[in-house]
């Protein structure tokens, strides 16, 4: 291996969870800090969070709903 190239590695990188969980990895950086690890992670607890960006769940709820709408009133003609 070449010297004075590669990164340091830090054995022993903390890292936080928003939801407070905490625990060690390998990594090129001394700490680090995420929204969504595995104790809170929807796939691996079993129960639904949604991550909302710029309100995109309340725009596909709203449309949603109006199709819901329009294929009832379909049905009653």
């Amino acid at each position: 291996m070449k010297k004075d190239i590669h990164p340091k590695y830090y054995a022993k990188t903390k890292v936080k969870c928003a939801c407070g969980n905490t625990f060690t990895v390998g990594s090129t950086k001394e700490y680090i800090e995420t929204e969504i690890c595995s104790k809170c992670h929807p796939f691996y607890t079993g129960k639904e969070k949604i991550v909302d960006t710029a309100g995109r769940v309340e725009k596909f709820k709203k449309r949603l709903e109006k199709k819901t709408k329009f294929k009832k009133k379909k049905k009653k003609k």
